[in-house]
């Protein structure tokens, strides 16, 4: 046993890195590494993991909420779309056409290719609403339709003006 090795208390492999990095102090000028400081910060990084954890999960939740409320809307859409077809009708109904709904005095309903002004605004039953029977078999109510209409028609004057403003 030499002398450096009697005042050697570690044992184990030294540090490698700058002193920065140390685990332990490497210095007598150092600061004190204390429990209660490390305590303290693992303490701190557990608030700021938890408060990050609930930002996800709260953002999750919303995504969830928003997800069931789509799925609401899909079944009960669907739901009209299965009811819509069970309506009486005397004639093949053709993808991309408009019909018009009517309810009789007894509550059964039929569609009509006829519109209330084809009756001079005096048709024979009550007149429901009109729908078009879209390619994939879903109705969309007429109104609806014009109102992606006037969507799509904002949207491509947009984009017609922002094509002019560049140039």
């Amino acid at each position: 046993m030499n002398d450096n090795d009697k005042f050697t208390k570690y044992k184990g492999k030294v540090h490698d890195g700058t002193e920065f990095t140390a685990p332990y102090p490497v210095s007598r000028l150092a600061p004190q590494i204390k429990l209660l400081d490390l305590a303290r910060e693992i303490e701190s990084a557990d608030k700021v993991i938890n408060v990050r954890v609930s930002a996800k999960l709260q953002v999750i939740v919303d995504q969830i909420k928003a997800l069931q409320e789509e799925a609401q809307i899909v079944l009960a859409t669907a739901t009209m779309d299965q009811e819509l077809h069970k309506v009486q009708c005397n004639f093949r109904k053709v993808p991309g056409s408009l019909y018009h709904l009517y309810q009789r005095k007894d509550g059964g309903r039929y569609f009509s290719m006829l519109t209330p002004a084809d009756w001079a605004d005096k048709p024979p039953h009550d007149f429901i609403d009109s729908y078009y029977l879209n390619n994939d078999m879903s109705w969309t109510a007429a109104s609806a339709k014009t109102q992606g209409e006037d969507t799509r028609e904002l949207v491509r004057r947009l984009l017609t003006l922002s094509l002019t403003d560049d140039h």
